[in-house]
């Protein structure tokens, strides 16, 4: 039996280069591995008030995505978090066994709540929980998850052993952080500096057109260049060699790291390089979302699929959890 895994993504935004070769690539290798489970976490956006008519559309934007980008929903159901009731029951049932001071101590909690000051509200408070819900309504292994997620699945694996020992059952299994292997790679951002984010406002995004991915690249950080052969890049250097390493041949990669190590780079031809090779990786994802948008009937029928499959794994779990503290099935 292959184990059970369980990732989900907000619908704030559009998916970027960054989410395309940091994790949905590593998703699609995972659909053929094991028995995973995708959805969209419009619950969890509500935390950032987002606006009413925004919700719906952004959670079939990223469903367009991740299908354009290759997830099959036959192998890999994908769901909206919203469809699918019996997480906030067994959320409910989490809280109960969850402690102020443990919730109060996620460095996640804290940075939001710095950066959101008039906002500081319940369900970001309790996000660990909704979040450990996700994952546990399926009881699942393994979870994909980057940096700042590790205190959150701490909390998640926190919340199956406090529960299992409260009712004397070993029932929930404590997930594991999966990783992603190598060729997930850390996209840096067009400013220079730290890794490719939405909030940072430095991304290339699936849904870009050839015009604006071209003029991003074009306006993309340097340097003064190479001061003598063979010297160490610094970060907003080695930035635009790593969208080489993503986007180019070898060929092409090696051809402008001569042209460092010699002194005779000239980063505007390096610019034009890499704005053509990627137009060309994201010309074929973008037409394919522009396709799925254009067929709303198939969008809602793959999402209703997948929260049919979502709902029998959550009220399988939901029925036990619930004769085991004590209530009826």
């Amino acid at each position: 039996m292959k184990e059970k895994v369980v990732s989900g993504i907000r619908p704030t935004g559009f998916l970027h280069l960054g989410n395309y070769f940091g994790a949905v690539k590593s998703f699609i290798e995972m659909q053929n591995s094991y028995d995973c489970m995708f959805f969209i976490a419009d619950w969890h956006s509500l935390t950032t008030r987002p606006k009413p008519e925004d919700i719906q559309k952004s959670a079939r934007v990223i469903l367009a995505e991740y299908l354009a980008c290759g997830i099959d929903p036959d192998k890999a159901p994908i769901y909206i978090q919203s469809d699918v009731k019996e997480t906030l029951e067994l959320y409910l049932y989490l809280n109960m066994n969850t402690y102020i001071g443990e919730l109060g101590r996620v460095t996640t909690f804290k940075e939001k709540a710095r950066k959101q000051p008039d906002n500081v509200n319940a369900g970001l408070f309790t996000y660990p929980t909704l979040m450990a819900a996700d994952i546990l309504q399926h009881r699942a292994k393994k979870v994909p998850v980057g940096k700042d997620q590790e205190q959150n699945m701490e909390m998640a694996r926190k919340c199956a052993a406090r529960f299992n020992r409260i009712y004397g059952v070993e029932f929930f299994p404590e997930p594991e952080n999966f990783y992603f292997n190598a060729q997930a790679l850390k996209v840096p951002g067009l400013d220079g500096s730290g890794k490719m984010g939405k909030s940072e406002g430095n991304c290339i995004y699936l849904h870009d057109d050839d015009k604006t991915i071209t003029k991003k690249v074009m306006k993309a950080v340097t340097d003064n260049g190479p001061q003598s052969a063979n010297s160490e890049k610094p970060e907003v250097i080695e930035n635009l060699f790593t969208f080489l390493k993503i986007a180019s041949t070898q060929d092409t990669y090696d051809y402008f790291n001569e042209k460092w190590n010699d002194c005779s780079i000239r980063y505007g031809d390096l610019k034009k390089q890499i704005a053509t090779d990627l137009c060309a990786v994201v010309a074929p994802i973008r037409e394919k979302i522009q396709e799925y948008m254009g067929n709303a009937e198939l969008l809602d029928k793959i999402a209703r699929e997948g929260a049919d499959r979502a709902r029998e794994s959550a009220s399988a779990t939901l029925q036990e959890v619930r004769s085991i503290i004590g209530f009826r099935k």
